[in-house]
């Protein structure tokens, strides 16, 4: 090839460039990306880029002259912002063509926060924080794009589109509340996307209500079925330490829909275990090695024992049914194979929908893949944990996690960072483990929304958590890696398990492959602890009348190994005079005599204990000049009826040599008597 020819062919190619057609999105053509998947399997166009702006402490940066991330593990994530304009706090400023796909906050008050689109000095939102998310103004007013994730859940989304032609700006006022995020795309330059403006049009509006439609009926699939759609049923049984085949699909097409369907055991401890000796695997066209290898359960963002949901693209119907409706293409075929490392064999029934493509030009191939532990080598960044490393060019589309917590607290607050096409700082900075999940304030609810779900959350065990990115896929040209920090270790012990979801080009680098029994089952051990029998847990127990104080289980590891359960319940009890009613699970009816494993410390105070009406014994003080745990202490005999039982205890004083009047209940023992 001569040089003139090489120059006439780079000339045409910037010629080209420059007459490409920009891409025009209309309201509706936004909206549609809500809710189709199909969608995630377009390689992304170059300039396309998924951003967050949000509230993480600014004390983490990083040093390009030394390459030395500073102040990495900073967790004030509520107070970042942009900067100060006099009593303004400019919350985010984003240039354009853009849009806002998911505001987020963990506590929206009434203070109001204005977004000011394309240099208007009118802002195109101006409302109290709250007023994002209590569905009382339209257009934020569609319950299953607008939302608390569940009454106990916290947290406040809205995932209404918000677009923007030339810049985005967002201020708040005093009182807007506490943590902040704005989940957006930057569209390649020469995009022209509308100015949002609260008063949508009847299409745009109609698009909306279509979208909230659709978002409410999660579990059926939302791709439009093509002419050519078929669903085939196989019956597939797998005998111990074998695998089996699904399907094999020639041609040139695209899955999209994988159900299956098994007799799961009722103990939830069995079934966890069942779903990680099953796999499912999938290979695309002639490679080596599949795209797609996972455990059974991981695969449908489940790892067993909780509740059944329903999200867009995965969930579990409540017959039993597994399904994913993530759009996977292939170009000349698809191998689909189950293996069972169980002791027995395994009947299931499974359907796949697939519908034929004329070509796959400009799709990228669906991964998914699980793992354990896949250490940084950099030591300055040793508490993120990774989620994904990949090369190529692709988008990143959801995030399964387990997180086995068996020292009954907190297992998040860590950030989650994405890191684009070799960013050195991440385009994406979160402020916290729940926030990414949808939900706040380390809530143990469980909810199913369609974006995010928390199926399981034990106080001293598992819990199960779901991200999907989709109309916020996160694009990449050349690299991407994702990581959420882990701020516990493994010897605490608290380990994740992930199960990512990606679109990747032919080529890329997955760098993820099978991962033998061992490592999927097994690890989630208790450690060695004290467990006091036939008691009442304190850290169990509830207040039958709302303290001002709020009572909370408290872990009492750090002052040794003589709690039950390594927990008690605490109180901080400020005054003289409070009182603390517990509803007591109390055993039959019958005589008791009732005795309580009480904590004593610096700052604990004197208290009365009477059950239901009457006085048990004289006060008791509760100081000592180390944090320590009493013997059991006789509290007197009870009488024990049918129905509801309160445990009342009073603050009566204090030592003088206290410095409060806390309290702390390790357990309660109902001992029979004649």
């Amino acid at each position: 090839m001569t040089m003139r020819t090489i120059f006439f062919l780079l000339l045409s190619s910037f010629f080209a460039v420059l007459s490409a057609p920009a891409e025009t999105l209309t309201y509706p053509d936004l909206v549609e990306r809500m809710i189709d998947l199909k969608q995630l399997s377009k390689l992304p166009p170059e300039g396309e880029k998924t951003s967050l702006a949000s509230s993480y402490d600014r004390k983490s940066q990083y040093d390009a002259a030394n390459d030395k991330y500073i102040d990495w593990s900073a967790n004030q994530d509520g107070s970042g912002l942009v900067r100060h304009e006099g009593d303004k706090s400019v919350l985010a400023e984003i240039t354009g063509p853009g849009c806002i796909w998911r505001t987020w906050s963990a506590t929206a008050n009434d203070g109001h926060v204005k977004i000011y689109l394309d240099g208007a000095e009118t802002p195109a939102v101006d409302l109290p924080f709250k007023g994002y998310f209590d569905g009382k103004t339209a257009p934020f007013n569609r319950p299953n794009i607008v939302y608390i994730p569940s009454p106990d859940a916290h947290g406040f989304d809205n995932y209404t589109p918000m677009p923007f032609q030339k810049s985005c700006k967002i201020v708040a006022d005093a009182g807007w509340g506490q943590f902040y995020q704005f989940t957006y795309t930057q569209f390649p330059p020469g995009t022209v996307v509308p100015t949002f403006k609260m008063d949508l049009s009847p299409a745009d509006s109609a698009a909306l209500d279509h979208a909230n439609q659709i978002l409410g009926q999660c579990g059926q699939n939302p791709t439009d079925p093509q002419p050519d759609t078929k669903t085939e049923s196989k019956d597939v049984t797998v005998d111990t330490g074998k695998t089996s085949t699904v399907a094999d699909l020639t041609g040139t097409g695209a899955i999209t829909a994988l159900k299956v369907k098994l007799d799961l055991p009722k103990d939830r401890e069995t079934q966890r275990v069942l779903l990680r000796q099953l796999t499912v695997s999938i290979t695309w066209d002639d490679d080596k090695e599949p795209s797609v290898w996972s455990p059974l359960g991981d695969f449908f963002g489940f790892v067993g024992g909780a509740m059944n949901y329903q999200s867009l693209p995965l969930g579990l119907m409540e017959d039993g049914t597994f399904y994913s409706y993530w759009y996977m293409p292939y170009a000349r075929k698809a191998h689909i194979e189950v293996g069972n490392d169980s002791s027995d064999t395994v009947s299931m029934k499974w359907e796949i929908t697939h519908t034929s493509l004329d070509s796959v030009s400009g799709l990228a191939r669906f991964h998914a893949k699980w793992h354990r532990d896949i250490p940084l080598e950099r030591a300055d960044r040793d508490l993120d944990w990774t989620l994904l490393k990949t090369q190529g060019q692709g988008r990143y589309v959801g995030t399964h996690l387990h997180v086995w917590n068996p020292r009954s607290s907190w297992w998040g607050e860590g950030d989650d960072k994405f890191f684009v096409d070799g960013e050195k700082f991440p385009s994406t900075f979160g402020t916290g483990s729940e926030d990414y999940f949808g939900y706040a304030w380390s809530s143990g609810a469980t909810f199913s929304r369609p974006y995010h779900n928390q199926l399981l959350s034990e106080w001293n065990g598992h819990i199960d958590d779901n991200r999907w990115h989709i109309s916020d896929s996160v694009p990449f040209q050349k690299s991407y890696e994702a990581s959420i920090e882990k701020y516990f270790g493994n010897n605490r012990p608290t380990l994740y398990a992930t199960e990512v979801f990606w679109y990747l080009a032919s080529g890329g680098t997955d760098p993820y492959g099978a991962l033998p029994i061992t490592d999927r089952i097994g690890y989630w051990v208790r450690p060695e602890m004290y467990l006091e029998a036939n008691v009442i847990e304190g850290e169990n127990l509830h207040a039958a009348t709302k303290p001002i104080e709020k009572i909370s289980s408290q872990n009492m590891e750090g002052f040794g190994k003589k709690w039950s359960n390594n927990h008690q319940l605490f109180w901080p009890a400020f005054q003289v005079g409070q009182t603390l009613e517990l509803d007591i699970p109390a055993p039959k009816a019958g005589k008791y005599k009732l005795k309580a494993h009480f904590t004593s410390g610096p700052d604990f105070g004197i208290f009365q204990m009477a059950f239901d009406d009457t006085n048990l014994g004289a006060p008791i003080d509760f100081y000592a000049p180390a944090v320590s745990i009493n013997d059991p202490v006789d509290l007197g005999p009870v009488v024990v009826t049918d129905g509801k039982h309160i445990l009342k205890i009073t603050v009566t004083g204090k030592n003088d040599a206290s410095k409060g009047t806390a309290f702390g209940l390790d357990y309660l023992k109902f001992v029979p008597t004649p």
